[in-house]
């Protein structure tokens, strides 16, 4: 066996098989412990989550770690050695970005799940910020143990950011706009919403623009900045809808017939389904007519509930009106009869 004493490359044989023999063994261990944890990921759960995390190891980290335990029971050049050094924790370096990248899915998965109003929006705006703040880190890490001076290099780019930073104030004002939107949650994808004059149901929110789908069917694109300088308008958030109408009876509607329209009134709503009551009141003698206002909620805050009920109150009401005699007042008009230069109709022609 005098061939195990053998140099090769500065070391022994012996030393050369031992190496290969431990950096074998960890692979194997490595791949068990890999394979253990896919069984482990496939359930619900945290830990389910987080054994999925690990069993994504990439294999070139396993390697690295296996080179590492091999070059324990070997005996390099300095030169090669610094650069042995720093395999592993380049290589650590990589796989613990590639765990938080993925950390960070599976925590905007549980914090906002697909099914809900708006995750999917808030969740890449919150995923683009934290996988940016992860690798700038991760790079700066690399570049201090690659030996650069990171301390010159980040005030050289403190300096340059704010040349960009005025240069790019709009985007950054979308992009943190949009980072408002997302913490704040003011409106959600499916949202119906009023901008200004922008009426819609949202589509997308991005990082820069929010997308609304309008009632005519055009697509309008508003810059998140401007989005927020807006008041908004949600009616998805709508818990219930006041509806408040008025109608007018002619001017010489009995009295005794005119009391009792608020009680008519109420019937007819309190009869209506998903819908309460509020007031019904005689409100002042108007210009055309004896006016009443009318208030109640509609438990529903869907659009259509409330039309539909609308329709039923006003049906239930001209027949109760007209069962008791009484008529709709409405503003009379006056047809304007052109002006053909001769004398008015009915007037007095002087001989």
């Amino acid at each position: 066996m005098f061939w195990l004493n053998r140099m090769v490359l500065g070391n022994t044989a012996l030393r050369w098989l031992i190496a290969l023999g431990a950096a074998a063994g960890f692979l194997v261990l490595a791949r068990l412990v890999r394979a253990w944890l896919r069984s482990r990921g496939g359930g619900q759960g945290p830990p389910a989550g987080l054994a999925g995390l690990f069993a994504r190891t990439h294999p070139l980290f396993a390697l690295a770690l296996a080179l590492a335990v091999a070059a324990q029971f070997l005996e390099f050049p300095p030169r090669l050695a610094r650069a042995l050094d720093l395999v592993l924790p380049v290589a650590l370096l990589a796989q613990v970005a590639a765990w938080g990248h993925r950390g960070i899915g599976l925590w905007l998965d549980l914090r906002f799940p697909p099914v809900a109003g708006g995750g999917a929006g808030r969740a890449a705006v919150f995923g683009f910020l934290l996988r940016l703040a992860l690798w700038s880190l991760v790079l700066l890490v690399l570049l201090e143990a690659l030996g650069f001076n990171v301390t010159a290099l980040v005030a050289s780019l403190g300096i340059g950011g704010v040349a960009v930073a005025l240069a790019v104030q709009n985007i950054l004002g979308d992009l943190f706009a949009s980072l408002s939107i997302a913490m704040d949650e003011p409106f959600a994808i499916g949202d119906f919403i009023i901008v200004g004059e922008c009426i819609g149901t949202v589509q997308f929110i991005g990082l820069k623009t929010t997308r609304i789908r309008s009632l005519s069917g055009e697509q309008i694109v508003i810059g998140n900045g401007d989005l927020l300088k807006s008041r908004i308008r949600n009616f998805k958030k709508m818990v219930e809808r006041r509806a408040v109408f008025e109608f007018s009876l002619a001017p010489r509607s009995p009295a005794d017939r005119v009391e009792r329209v608020p009680g008519t009134v109420r019937r007819i709503i309190e009869a209506q389904a998903k819908v309460r009551f509020d007031r019904a009141h005689f409100k002042e003698f108007g210009d055309w007519g004896l006016k009443f206002e009318v208030a109640y909620f509609v438990l529903e805050p869907d659009m259509n509930v409330y039309m539909d009920i609308q329709q039923a109150i006003n049906l239930g009401l001209l027949r109760a009106l007209g069962a008791d005699g009484l008529e709709l007042a409405f503003p009379a008009r006056n047809p304007q009869v052109p002006d053909c230069g001769g004398p008015a109709i009915g007037a007095k022609m002087e001989p």
